[in-house]
């Protein structure tokens, strides 16, 4: 605080403890203890007065603590030496009186303000008072529109101003303090044109507009910005050519992908950037001569522009990352690509190129992603590339490549994707002893022998596709790890199907089809818990189809022998009667395990009844007792629900069968009537793998409590919990009217019309974007059709919300992509990035759109409904090909919305994360796309 004649005088140590002790009560810390020095608190930053004589306050910093009372303002106020505050990443929804009384003295001297990820929505012309501000940030706040520049004069001294992610709208700001530095303005609602007015703040280092609704052509003014250090522009819908001003000296990183940029590439683009973005614009021409090859360049992405020609000989020494698919570059691969030796993601996939894999991509030591798929590549893969020891991720699919598969990998490997080749020999049974290797796909290639017994020693395999091969013998034990999907159609197998892929509880799908499998099939596939799809058609298999769940997609077509048995009425395929011998035995197996229940119920009630309220079991040996193993709690305030709830009625309901309605990947669903009469949702937390983190109680009973304090229509949200050591369950309201795939795939399902569809796009994207939009986004690690319900034909609810705060992938003995969601929705990043993402939900969303919009599953035939839509969608004249024809063809109107639906979908399972746009952008095109 500066000093003058009228200035306060300094505030001691021991008159800031006092005041910090009244503010503990407010916030509810117990991390402060009164009988140490203040100045040694967590959070709390001193130093000393101007006389040097004694210490004052000058930093407070409590971000994360959970505080929402506006009450600690009145503490912080008496504080008036304090220079810096930060109250981010709380739950403050009101600052109170703070910034409009004029008796805050603290106000006067404050250099810096952080009110980040609250909760915000008042006016921000509430905010004044502050002259000696020099750092303002709100971002991540619920701030509507109004006139910015009406206020933001006020702040003579800002140098930085960090508005992102609220909901302002209208123009551009510009009427701010001529000092400047930093303006921060993106995942918002501007509009309009980028003014000219704001290439008069010179000292600007810093200016972020990205994901706005900005149009029109970028003013070719940036010479007037001579300290412009950082630009990102991306997804708005801006157009034109890139201006020729931006050749600024001191701009080293320069993003504006996804918008409508057209014409050629500046050469003198990366004379001074060292981190571009243009991806996803209508950029045209050649790639210049030496546009890859300036010093100090790290990252380039052109991906998916209109970009032709050859790929330049000359890189950059510094060159980390070059991303040029989705172009027409055609050619040959340099064989200097990796003459500057830092490349550690190469992408130059779906373009044209021609000629051999050069086999001096082995110099690049550090290659860590490797995808040359799509183009016209022949020829055999080098050796030296298989060994490429920090390889994670090698995509060579789609090309002519032709010869044995190399027998050594990297012991990093974790994607090999070498399908839609002409490979030749047999599987080397190496690779199945890649300790980190997840997703293998060689279907569609000439592959011959026998699928190698190492497989079964996998560590790590989740996805394994080998079909469309030749190959033979016998299907030996699997890898116990599969979960996505495994694939062996269309070889010459032959002999029965093992027992224990049974064994495979959390496999997806199993396709065996196209083969010469013969016998029964094994009873013991049955017992697979996740499986929905199986498809055992053109075989010659006989017997019996074992029953599965109702939910189970199966075909057993082509297999005059093998009738269902069962009744199961999922079965695309049955043939003959029903044998009496087996209806009998069936009959007698079921009343034995009704039998079985009935006695297994009382135990389990027993039991129930003692862990419910501690209480000891007296046939037990001294000193041994049942440990209260369940804490059952009340999250709603609601006095219907209150009253209703009994958690022994629950715990009943759950341990009947019979009660079950639903099943996805992570949680089984039960219906439970209360004593009342009123029926709830009983949701099981399914704990296999040890992968709950049900240890910590306390920290379970606080992420579920949190979530349950959301509120919104689109998003299931929890009543009340369960704990027992085992096991976690959750107490919904039950209006339960089936799930969104049940509506557009079950069998009984008729053709649902386009409003129908579109407001449950419409919906699960408001409850998405609410979800993403929280103080503490809640990611979604299993979001599909499976796992929206329904309260009505047209009101989606997005379930499972829960399963990212409670899952620790950390404590599962599988790779995280063991876990993360189901087949068909999982982003193609999961499988080496390893981590949730917001652009990973959106991604998953897309198909759900896809899935709106087509018709079709998310996977059919073992093809990815994203991945197929894509394909179809590089042709203009194609894309109608994707449309369910039942729904589009109804009305001009439906039909330039589905289209409209589309391009928003499309967007949404781009390959690369960085060119999907975030959901509330989103929702705000599908909006539009009325």
């Amino acid at each position: 605080m500066a000093a003058g004649a009228d200035a306060p005088p300094p505030l001691t140590p021991e008159e800031a403890q006092g005041i910090l002790i009244n503010l503990s009560s407010v916030v509810g810390t117990n991390r402060w203890n009164s009988s140490t020095p203040v100045c040694s608190w967590t959070g709390i930053a001193c130093t000393r007065s101007g006389s040097g004589s004694s210490l004052v306050v000058t930093n407070i910093t409590l971000s994360n603590y959970g505080i929402s009372n506006r009450s600690i303002f009145a503490s912080i106020c008496h504080i008036y030496t304090l220079l810096s505050l930060d109250l981010s990443r709380n739950s403050f929804t009101d600052l109170g009186d703070l910034f409009s009384t004029s008796s805050c003295r603290m106000k006067q001297g404050l250099l810096s303000l952080n009110l980040s990820s609250n909760k915000l929505s008042h006016r921000l012309s509430d905010l004044s008072g502050f002259p000696q501000l020099e750092v303002l940030d709100l971002s991540f706040n619920l701030f509507p529109s109004e006139n910015l520049s009406a206020y933001l004069g006020s702040f003579p001294r800002l140098r930085s101003l960090n508005l992102s992610s609220n909901k302002l709208n209208g123009d551009i700001p510009v009427s701010m303090a001529g000092s400047l530095a930093e303006l921060v303005l993106s995942g918002n609602h501007f509009s309009g044109s980028i003014p000219q007015a704001l290439f008069t703040y010179g000292n600007l280092t810093l200016l972020d507009l990205s994901q706005n609704d900005l149009s029109g052509a970028v003013p070719d003014e940036f010479k007037s910005l001579p300290k412009l250090q950082t630009l990102l522009l991306s997804g708005n819908n801006l157009s034109g050519k890139i201006p020729l001003s931006l050749n600024v000296t001191t701009l080293t990183r320069f993003a504006a992908n996804k918008n409508f940029f057209s014409g050629s590439i500046p050469t003198w683009i990366t004379k001074h950037v060292r981190m571009l973005d243009l991806s996803y614009n209508n950029l045209n021409g050649s790639i210049p001569p030496d546009f890859l090859s300036h010093p100090g360049l790290q990252t380039v992405d052109l991906t998916s522009d209109m970009l032709e020609g050859t790929i330049p000989n000359s890189l950059s020494q510094s060159l980390f990352r070059l991303r040029l698919g989705g172009n027409k570059h055609g050619g040959n691969i340099p064989n200097s690509i990796c003459d500057g030796m830092s490349l550690a993601y190469l992408e130059l996939d779906n373009n044209q190129l021609m000629g051999n894999i050069p086999s001096e991509l082995a110099k690049c030591k550090h290659l860590s992603l490797l995808s040359l798929a799509s183009n016209q590549l022949e020829g055999r893969l080098p050796d030296g590339i298989s060994n490429l020891e920090e390889l994670v991720v090698l995509k060579l699919q789609n090309n002519s490549l032709n010869g044995h598969i190399p027998n050594t990998f990297s012991a990093s490997l974790s994607t090999l994707n070498l399908s839609q080749n002409s490979f030749t020999g047999q599987i080397p049974s190496r690779v199945f002893e890649l300790p980190k290797l997840s997703t293998l796909d060689l279907h569609g290639n000439n592959i011959s022998g026998g699928i190698p017994i190492s497989i079964s020693s996998s560590k790590s395999l989740i996805e394994l596709n080998l079909g469309y091969n030749a190959l033979t013998g016998t299907i030996p034990t699997m890898a116990t790890t599969l979960s996505t999907s495994l694939n062996l159609s269309h070889n010459y197998l032959s002999g029965s199907i093992p027992s224990n892929l049974g064994y495979l509880s959390e496999l997806e799908i199993l396709d065996l089809s196209y083969n010469n499998l013969s016998g029964e099939v094994p009873s013991s596939l049955g017992n697979m818990q996740s499986l929905t799809q199986l498809v055992l058609s053109y075989n010659h298999l006989s017997g019996s189809v074992p029953r599965f769940r109702q939910d189970v997609e199966i075909d057993i077509e082509g297999n005059p022998d093998l009738i269902n048995g069962t009744g199961n009425n999922n079965s695309t395929s049955t043939t003959g009667k029903k044998n009496p011998h087996n209806v009998v035995i069936i009959i007698f197996t079921i009343a034995g395990a009704l039998v079985g229940l009935c006695v297994l119920a009382v135990i389990v009630m027993m039991s129930l009844s003692k862990r419910i309220y501690g209480v000891e079991d007296e046939g037990l040996s001294t000193g041994e007792s049942v440990s209260q193993i369940i804490n059952g709690h009340l999250i709603t305030m609601n006095s219907i629900h209150t009253s209703a709830i009994d958690f022994m009625k629950a715990m009943e309901a759950v341990c009947n069968h019979q009660n079950i309605f639903l099943k996805t990947r992570f949680c089984t669903y039960y219906k439970a009537v209360m004593p009342n009469g009123s029926t709830y949702s009983v949701k099981k937390l399914n704990s296999s793998d040890k992968i709950f983190q049900n240890g910590n109680q306390e920290k379970f009973a606080r992420e579920i409590e949190v979530l349950g304090k959301l509120t919104n229509s689109n998003v299931m949200v929890s009543l009340a919990y369960i704990l027992t050591v085992d096991s976690a369950y959750l107490i919904y309201e039950h209006a339960y009217k089936g799930t969104v795939s049940d509506l557009l795939h079950g069998e009984k399902s008729d053709v649902i019309d386009w409003p129908s569809r579109y407001s449950i796009a419409l919906g699960v994207s408001q409850g998405l974007t609410f979800l993403h939009g929280c103080t503490q986004p809640v990611l979604l690690l299993d979001l599909s059709t499976r796992t929206i319900h329904l309260k009505s034909t047209n009101e989606p609810q997005i379930g499972d919300i829960e399963l990212y705060k409670i899952i620790d992938p950390s404590r599962s003995t599988g790779s995280f992509s063991t876990i993360a969601g189901t087949v068909g929705y999982i982003p193609p990043e999961y499988a080496y990035t390893m981590r949730l993402t917001m652009a990973g939900n959106v991604y998953s969303f897309g198909v759900i759109l896809l899935e709106l919009l087509t018709g079709k599953p998310s996977v059919s035939g073992g093809i990815e409904l994203a991945k197929w839509a894509l394909s179809l969608s590089a042709r203009p004249d194609q894309r109608e090909q994707i449309l369910d024809t039942r729904v589009s063809g109804t009305s001009i109107a439906v039909h330039s919305q589905m289209l409209s639906v589309l391009n928003i979908a499309l967007s949404c399972v781009a390959f690369s994360p960085d060119a999907r746009p975030k959901m509330r952008n989103v929702l705000r095109m599908l909006f539009n796309s009325k």
